[in-house]
This record gives C-alpha cells, structure tokens and sequence, in this order.
C-alpha cells in the first residue's frame, strides 16, 4: 500500500476518534448538553445511514456491472465534447444530498475520470429537475430557462477554467 493510499484509508479513522473525543470532553464539561447532543447526532446518523448503503450498493453493482475504468475512460482526458455532456446532464439528473456523491465520483476519478468534468457534475446539480415547476410558477418560464441555460454554461465554465488553472500550474512546474 502506498503512502498517500494508507493516509487517506485512515482519515475517515481520525475523524471518527476526533469526534469521540470531542464528545467525551463535552460530556466532561456538560453532560446537560452532551446527552441531547449525541441524542441528536445519533438521529441525524439514523436518517442518513439508507442513503450510505443506497451509494455503497450503487458503487458495487457499477464495479461489478460497469466497472469504472470503462465510465472513466468515456469521461477521461479524451473524452471531448461527448464527456462535458454527460457531466452536464448527470449533473442535473442527479438526486440526494451532495455528500452522497463523493464516493462514486471519487472512485472514478481513481480511474482516470478528469477533475474538470466532476467541477462541472456538481455544479450543474443547481439546476433541481424536481423544483423546475415551481421555480416557472413563481417566476416564469422564460426565466427558469434562462437561468438554467446559464448555469449550465457556468458548470461548464467552472470546468474549462479548473483545466486551465491546472494546464497552467503543469507547465509552472515543469519549468
């Protein structure tokens, strides 16, 4: 295992035992505020657990079904404007919270997916498919149309200029 590989298979480690501590202290200090704290966080636990099973079942079956090296390649350095696209729309279809994402993006990303398109994924994750119809009755169309269109243009955007950005500190470093 290499180095950067360990360090990053215990950060979710030191997390967790700051955490504990943390609450250990609290508990020292104030078991008043303590109790309902943990009260708290273990409902908050409870009610985002489904949705980490949801995004570990969905990783596994897409490694086994689809495996990421696949995904990747069709979202890697040569994918062109086909690869932008679909960022875009995964982006605007996708659901949940955003942490949720993070695991899934993370592997593919392991796989060669470019940093550029994963900018452009979460920022086009503005545009809420479900709260489209709300957003035209309180607004209007044309506005929600307008609005997304330059979302959309602003993921891309925000992709293009991280390439750059990262194009640009190659080079620096090469010389």
């Amino acid at each position: 295992m290499k180095k950067q590989d360990r360090s990053s298979a215990f950060r979710g480690t030191y997390l967790f035992l700051a955490v504990c501590l943390f609450y250990a202290l609290l508990f020292l200090v104030s078991s008043k505020t303590a109790v309902p704290a943990l009260g708290k966080s273990g409902a908050i636990l409870i009610k985002i657990l489904p949705i980490f099973v949801v995004v570990i079942v969905l990783t596994a079956l897409l490694n086994f079904l689809l495996q990421p090296q696949k995904i990747a390649r069709h979202l890697g350095h040569e994918c062109g404007a086909k690869g932008w696209l679909w960022a875009l729309a995964a982006g605007v279809i996708s659901h949940g919270p955003m942490y949720a994402w993070y695991p899934l993006l993370e592997d593919l990303r392991e796989h060669g997916m470019r940093d550029a398109l994963i900018v452009v994924f979460f920022a086009s994750r503005a545009i809420k498919i479900p709260l489209l119809p709300m957003m035209i009755d309180y607004f209007g169309a044309l506005f929600t149309i307008v609005l997304s269109f330059y979302i959309l243009i602003g993921a891309l955007a925000q992709g293009i200029l991280l390439e750059l950005f990262q194009a640009k500190k190659l080079q620096s470093g090469a010389d």
